[in-house]
């Protein structure tokens, strides 16, 4: 099919569905699904029996709230229990063309399958963000992505469809992508947006002015709340004289669930394929559209491995207000993972917090390191950093500056803020940087 390279949208009709519309195909999904799910698999068969609810209850897209939430646990539970796909799975073996696996960063890995239909919608939706951020057939694009069972690999399929050449780099020495960007000068790539940074500081390093020297106009950044730190994206902006971009994505789901458009103020959800619901971390409690709490999914089109209520461990909200860029799905804001969020004095603190800190003061590097600790049987954290070697102010001066910034951001002051010169930090990563340490020995659950 042909189509009108300067409309800004791949799907106008859907992207612009009057919000009545949506709902209401939303809810012939949800029907639909969630029948599937009981039908099909043995996990959703014997918990909705057990939560004395049944398919029929849904009348509504409120009604998805009678049902039980499962999450990682429920996945890893059910994993290759009764099948090789576990008791989660709704369709066999021989239906699935493709497994993606979690990191298994904070547990064992979970496998997430796909059919057919669920690939090729999930690859339609991928080209629908590319799109969505300005990348057209006559783009280079780079794919800086783990393809080792990460499920953003084969989202390079998504930017082939569109028509754009692609370039699968996958996880490249530094090195070597930056002959690839000088070589073959692509305009867009997609990696973390720590690596984004530390791949522009190690350009400018060896030499390589990523402004002059190098093609990218567009950045995608993804698998870390960077992209959505107003102070982190500029300064990547700044670097690359690029457009930045930031996605989000889960493997129990698909690739870019998310994506930002040119407004930059949230990441629009696919909702024609995931219901979303924010609840209060504590007692699973329903909020409303703009209160902050966990975000909960429900997949709407995914026949493998449906989800049904599943509480994401991300904290955020969603904004259904219509945006500026004139597509009307839900906008969601990410504050941070619910695994990362310390309690300071009573004051919630999150590592993105910190990040914005850090990155938009002068004179420091923008790496930092966060230590989370007991003192007298109290919550503390400090933070590390790094000073530019032509910084003329000392240690102190800087602890005491980034000390009182913090202070300000975030209601509570580190117990210290340690300073090192520029490359004393061991945070820089080829991809995902490790920003925490948890040191606690008591049990702060929230």
């Amino acid at each position: 099919m042909s189509r009108d390279l300067t409309s800004k949208y791949w799907d106008e009709e859907l992207e612009t569905l009057p919000r009545e519309e949506l709902e209401k195909r939303q809810l012939a999904d949800l029907k639909e699904i969630v029948k599937f799910a009981y039908d099909n698999a043995p996990y959703y068969k014997r918990s909705f029996d057990e939560a004395g609810v049944k398919p029929e209850d849904i009348q509504t897209l409120a009604d998805i709230q009678k049902f039980p939430f499962i999450d990682k646990k429920t996945q890893r539970d059910t994993q290759g229990k009764g099948s090789f796909l576990g008791e989660l799975a709704a369709v066999p073996e021989e239906d699935v063309v493709f497994i993606s696996t979690s990191s298994g960063s904070t547990g064992v890995p979970t496998m997430s399958p796909f059919t057919k239909k669920d690939f090729d919608e999930f690859q339609d939706t991928e080209s629908r963000w590319f799109w969505q951020v300005g990348m057209r057939p006559s783009d280079r694009y780079v794919h800086a992505l783990n393809f080792s069972l990460y499920v953003g690999g084969p989202d390079v399929i998504g930017a082939q469809n569109l028509g754009a050449l692609c370039i699968w780099g996958g996880t490249l020495p530094s090195e070597r992508l930056l002959f690839v960007l000088k070589t073959y000068q692509p305009t867009v790539i997609w990696t973390s947006p720590s690596y984004a940074w530390q791949l522009g500081e190690k350009a400018l390093k060896s030499g390589i002015d990523p402004k002059k020297d190098l093609n990218i106009k567009t950045i995608i950044v993804a698998g870390e709340l960077g992209g959505s730190i107003d102070a982190t994206r500029k300064a990547i902006e700044d670097l690359w004289g690029a457009q930045v971009y930031d996605f989000y994505g889960l493997s129990d789901i698909f690739g870019a669930c998310a994506a930002m458009c040119e407004a930059k103020d949230g990441l629009h959800i696919a909702e024609n394929h995931i219901l979303v619901e924010t609840v209060d971390i504590h007692t699973g409690e329903v909020l409303r559209p703009g209160e902050v709490g966990e975000l909960v999914f429900t997949t709407l089109r995914k026949h493998a491995r449906p989800l049904i209520r599943f509480r994401t461990g991300d904290i955020g909200w969603i904004d259904n207000t219509p945006c500026s860029c004139g597509r009307t799905h839900g906008r969601i804001h990410i504050s941070g993972r619910k695994d990362d969020m310390f309690i300071v004095s009573a004051v919630n603190v999150f590592p993105s917090d910190i990040e914005a800190v850090v990155r938009e003061l002068p004179g420091i590097t923008g790496e930092y390191l966060i230590r989370v600790f007991e003192k007298g049987f109290t919550c503390k954290y400090s933070v590390e950093i790094e000073k530019n070697g032509d910084n003329p102010k000392t240690d102190e001066e800087v602890s005491a500056e980034v000390s009182g910034a913090l202070k300000a951001r975030i209601g509570v002051k580190p117990y210290e803020v340690t300073v090192h010169p520029d490359g004393g930090l061991d945070t820089r990563s080829e991809h995902k940087s490790r920003r925490i340490i948890d040191e606690r020995k008591l049990d702060y659950s929230i």
